[in-house]
């Protein structure tokens, strides 16, 4: 049961899923954990100017029950830039996979995060450095759709994530690009 896990494992799930009433989603109590240890520091607010915050969902628009044809290849995959291997805890990048708990791991079509999955349904908007795009998640017994806003900052080296829709993390989260 998610209510008994310790603080720390609930770094694992990458995402919160479907509509269940579980705790915030790991990003947004690492969002508001005490300054006073690196780590756990805030996430830094993503400058308004940035890309991700001009993207308005229309609540509307549901993802599609399968993933659309042509997914993972040509305009229809996430963009090169923004594909490889990225942590909210730098300290993660050097770590094994399987104990790098605020990994994340992007390729054409997929997000894999330290104990879930998504699978990119449909692609809203593209650029080379952008992605907003619906996917479809499993992970921890459960499965779910997710809205995405994908884009790179700092010349490559930052990821920032902006999820949308119920269960959403309320803030946009930054990764670093592991080598």
């Amino acid at each position: 049961m998610r209510w008994t896990m310790p603080t720390a494992l609930l770094l694992l799930a990458g995402c919160g899923g479907g509509e269940d009433k579980a705790p915030p989603a790991p990003e947004e109590k690492a969002s508001v954990a005490p300054a006073t240890d690196p780590a756990l520091a805030p996430t830094p607010a993503v400058p308004a100017s940035a890309p991700t915050e001009d993207y308005k969902p229309d609540p509307a628009v549901k993802p599609p029950a399968a993933p659309e044809p042509g997914i993972g290849s040509g305009d229809e995959a996430i963009p090169a830039a923004i594909q490889g291997r990225w942590a909210i805890d730098a300290s993660d990048c050097p770590k094994r996979p399987g104990t790098d708990l605020t990994a994340l791991v992007i390729d054409a079509a997929n997000l894999r995060f330290h104990e879930s999955h998504g699978e990119l349904a449909r692609v809203r908007e593209r650029s080379a450095n952008r992605i907003a795009a619906d996917y479809k998640f499993s992970g921890e017994g459960m499965d779910w759709d997710r809205l995405m806003v994908l884009s790179i900052a700092d010349g490559g080296k930052t990821l920032v994530r902006r999820d949308y829709g119920e269960g959403a993390a309320a803030n946009a989260m930054r990764y670093t690009r592991c080598s």
